[in-house]
């Protein structure tokens, strides 16, 4: 499937544009927003045609929604957290949509200051200074989710993935968990859903089949560059390797789910997909 860049239509201050499908088949990644995501994460939303931003589940505080590790440049092991403040005006109820950054002006200057701190010594440094600018721009919205949906597209795009976004509070699905995923992906047009291992261990695929998704896990490799990938932003692997060499890894992980997008572009997925997917 062709990928094309999203168009501009705003539905939720989480996202700034939200396309409509043009074309049927290919696979949906669902993951919310978080701040500057690690490489796992970012893997697996490059590997997916369509990321849908779940926007509409309660904030927590303990999660990579408003916070993100950030690894020394000369030594992986070595991080700090980078947090943006966040107040949840409905307490615990409060939905990721709803999340407001406590003092923008503040935080921005923050961010900012930390990354170019961290990370202003690397070759790729330039690049990452000019991928960032809409993320400082989000801040202008008070919103945490719209600033942690920004850092993550503008990684993606940095990387060249060319899939479109969509907001979950944009799409109509019913409440069940399992119900709901398998409605949020049948809502794209795609045929095959990817799941990371913590969602394999509670996912019902039963409602995936009744809407003729196919449920396929998602498995990045534990070596390299990954060894990593499930603790700190994938910021870092970009500002050590560049983003030529992290696309170049990206992609090849992707192709490896390329049977599986073959599988879901075709007349469409019977049943659950079992198929496991690796990379290098």
């Amino acid at each position: 499937m062709p990928r094309t860049n999203p168009s501009s239509a705003t539905a939720s201050p989480a996202v700034s544009s939200f396309p409509e499908p043009t074309a049927p088949g290919g696979l949906c990644a669902i993951h919310q927003p978080n701040l500057l995501p690690r490489l796992t994460t970012l893997a697996k939303l490059f590997a997916a045609d369509y990321w849908i931003v779940l926007d509409d589940v309660q904030f927590a505080r303990r999660d990579y929604q408003h916070r993100a590790r950030i690894a020394a440049l000369d030594d992986v092991d070595r991080y700090r957290w980078l947090t943006v403040p966040t107040h949840l005006p409905h307490g615990r109820r409060t939905l990721i949509r709803d999340a407001l950054i406590a003092d923008r002006a503040a935080s921005r200057r923050r961010t900012s200051s930390i990354l170019r701190q961290d990370y202003g010594a690397s070759t790729h440094w330039p690049t990452l200074d000019r991928a960032l600018l809409p993320v400082w721009e989000a801040f202008s919205t008070g919103r945490t989710a719209a600033v942690a949906a920004a850092s993550t597209r503008a990684l993606l795009d940095t990387l060249g993935w060319r899939g479109q976004i969509l907001a979950s509070s944009a799409l109509t699905a019913r409440r069940g968990r399992s119900e709901r995923l398998a409605d949020l992906a049948a809502a794209t047009g795609a045929h095959g859903y990817l799941c990371g291992t913590g969602g394999m261990t509670y996912l019902d695929h039963a409602p995936f089949a009744d809407q003729g998704v196919a449920v396929f896990p998602f498995l990045p490799p534990a070596s390299g560059i990954w060894a990593s990938g499930r603790r700190i932003s994938a910021l870092w692997a970009i500002a050590t390797r560049g983003p030529d060499a992290v696309a170049a890894r990206l992609r090849t992980l992707a192709l490896a789910h390329g049977a599986l997008r073959s599988a879901a572009w075709s007349a469409g997925a019977q049943g659950s997909g079992t198929e496991q997917a690796r990379g290098e």
